[in-house]
């Protein structure tokens, strides 16, 4: 852990439009490091469309003893995360209060309420999966908690659809699943096989309720897990994540970097956002030790 920290300022970023109470909270927030850090200055944020978050916190990482705070859920947290990384900086630092529907993160890693760790200063680093697509020429993309294959993005997307909602979610991931098909990688090496779920995890819950792994609320090993259902009967598939919601799935293997090819377009959920990938394109998704800087 570093000394207690001091920033020259402090960026609130949140979406005034969400349907959650973000702004209510963030506002609440500004109000409380006012009062609590009168010679810092805090300024709030607003997002003006998706993707927004990562040019808001690359503009306030690159001021320098810069802390970024998203006020949401997972998906912009992400973002945030995505911006601060994109800046180069090496000591800006973040942190999230939660305020969306997914919040997997602050769920598990937290350890006390936001305001007061800020004010307490004392920061922490954790571990980020970064992904990386070969063919696409893009820039690798980081992930705070989780990237997804198979039925994680497809429920997900089922999800975005319609309203949420316990009822409603219940009947969309029904409906999901009993028209959900397996997908095909080629692995590492070499050989092509089935998956009904491909999730790597740098958290070890996810989806609110589902325990993935033995993993610690740290995420500060340099590994990550890899919980992969390969293609069975649905029946078992419901068994398993049965067993998710009550016991946890146990123990999982740890990797440092997992590389496979898509065979086929399909969707892949990262930290709660559904994206796409092109069928022939070359994956690897490796943690980046001790790469973020965090508070709360």
């Amino acid at each position: 852990m570093e000394s207690p920290r001091r920033f020259d300022t402090i960026t609130i970023i949140f979406n005034p439009n969400s349907t959650g109470d973000a702004p209510k909270l963030a506002e609440e927030l500004l109000q409380d490091l006012n009062s609590a850090l009168p010679a810092t200055t805090v300024t709030m944020q607003p997002t003006e469309h998706a993707g927004h978050a990562i040019d808001l916190a690359r503009e306030a990482a690159s001021a320098g003893n810069a802390l970024v705070v998203s006020v949401s859920g997972d998906g912009g947290y992400n973002e945030v995360v995505n911006g601060v990384m994109a800046s180069g900086s090496d000591d800006a630092v973040c942190a999230v209060l939660a305020a969306g529907n997914a919040n997997d993160h602050s769920r598990v890693t937290g350890r006390k309420p936001l305001a007061k760790a800020i004010t307490e200063g004392q920061v922490r680093r954790i571990d980020l999966l970064r992904i990386s697509m070969d063919e696409t020429g893009a820039d690798p993309v980081y992930a705070h908690s989780y990237i997804g294959f198979g039925l994680t993005p497809v429920v997900a997307i089922d999800l975005e659809k319609g309203s949420k909602g316990a009822i409603k979610e219940m009947f969309s991931v029904v409906r999901t699943f009993s028209k959900f098909k397996p997908f095909e990688i080629r692995q590492s090496d070499g050989k092509r096989r089935s998956f009904d779920s491909l999730v790597f995890a740098n958290i070890s819950q996810m989806a609110k309720y589902a325990t993935l792994s033995e993993a610690g609320d740290h995420p500060a090993d340099g590994k990550f897990e890899v919980i992969t259902f390969p293609h069975m009967a649905k029946w078992r598939i419901l068994l398993t994540a049965l067993r998710a919601t009550t016991k946890g799935l146990g123990d999982q293997p740890s990797y440092t970097q997992y590389r496979f090819s898509t065979l086929k377009p399909m969707p892949y959920q990262i930290d709660g956002e559904v994206k796409s990938v092109e069928a022939a394109t070359d994956i690897t998704i490796d943690s980046v030790p001790r790469a973020l800087a965090i508070l709360g």
